[in-house]
């Protein structure tokens, strides 16, 4: 009777030992099964990170893509053109955006020339003023001139409207405008987008600022620079001067997800997208 007890112990012990294995063989397999599942997610969806200006064309072209790439998903976030190349230097983001040319210690990055864009200075509508020199422009936002009147205007204090520091915009302006060394006034009020510029200079007709050409609306109004009107023809036959690189950097040569959505842009459905957006098609890859 004990052997019997004995052996039926053992048979059940051995059965508990058989369902245990069973057990750990569906969890390993449903692990697998998880990690599988989420490599998937991982390699169908990239995060694009930076300048706001680059950053609503980034969206334009991510919704096209996506349309056509079912499945995939293309995540647009802005920062500003410093942040961006931050977030491609630290992978944060697969992409960073920027609207400044790479300094020297960021040509290590792979980067890639989208599309050329003009830098345009806006006033309210109602301003009368339609053309500054250059030269006027350094003045105003160096805080030498300050009132209308002193370029062709009416008499009123001019309100300056400039980008933040780290700004692709901002950045572009003085590298473009400004001379060698000189900052823009701290008078200025500073803005953290395109878009609260447009905002601040379409309610106030004795404000200025600085935005990119393709964002010009009916609420405000470019500014002709030395009497050459801002346009894609006149920036591409260089009469004017006032242009900039919008960039898609990563840390490394682009694979995967990446490489195709850049593939996209570059190719002629993705440049026409962004010239009927306002940007002069560009596409020369360099820093492989």
């Amino acid at each position: 009777m004990i052997f019997m007890r004995d052996m039926k112990g053992k048979n059940v012990i051995h059965r508990l030992l058989k369902q245990r294995r069973i057990i750990g063989l569906i969890i390993l397999i449903f692990s697998m099964s998880m990690i599988t599942a989420c490599t998937k997610t991982s390699s169908s969806g990239t995060i694009v990170a930076g300048s706001t200006s680059v950053q609503p064309y980034a969206e334009v072209l991510a919704e096209e893509y996506m349309i056509l790439n079912p499945g995939s998903q293309i995540d647009i976030q802005g920062g500003g053109s410093s942040a961006g190349i931050t977030a491609a230097e630290t992978e944060s983001a697969a992409i960073g955006m920027s609207s400044r040319g790479l300094k020297d210690d960021e040509m290590h990055l792979w980067h890639i020339e989208i599309a050329k864009d003009g830098l345009v200075l806006i006033v309210n509508p109602d301003n009368p003023v339609d053309n500054l020199r250059l030269d006027q422009i350094r003045d105003i936002y160096s805080g030498i001139i300050t009132d209308w009147s002193q370029v062709g205007g009416v008499e009123a204090r001019i309100n300056l409207i400039a980008r933040e520091e780290g700004s692709g915009t901002r950045s572009a302006f003085i590298d473009l405008v400004m001379r060698e060394g000189e900052e823009i006034t701290p008078k200025a009020i500073v803005q953290d987008s395109n878009g609260s510029v447009m905002q601040l200079v379409a309610g106030d007709p004795n404000a200025i600022g600085f935005i990119s050409l393709g964002l010009v609306n009916d609420n405000i109004k470019a500014l002709d620079i030395d009497g050459i009107e801002a346009t894609a023809e006149n920036i591409m036959n260089n009469s004017y001067t006032l242009a900039r690189p919008f960039l898609f950097v990563t840390k490394n040569k682009p694979t995967g997800l990446t490489k195709d959505f850049i593939d996209f842009i570059l190719s002629s459905d993705g440049q026409e997208i962004l010239s009927s957006e306002g940007l002069i098609p560009s596409g020369e890859a360099s820093g492989e």
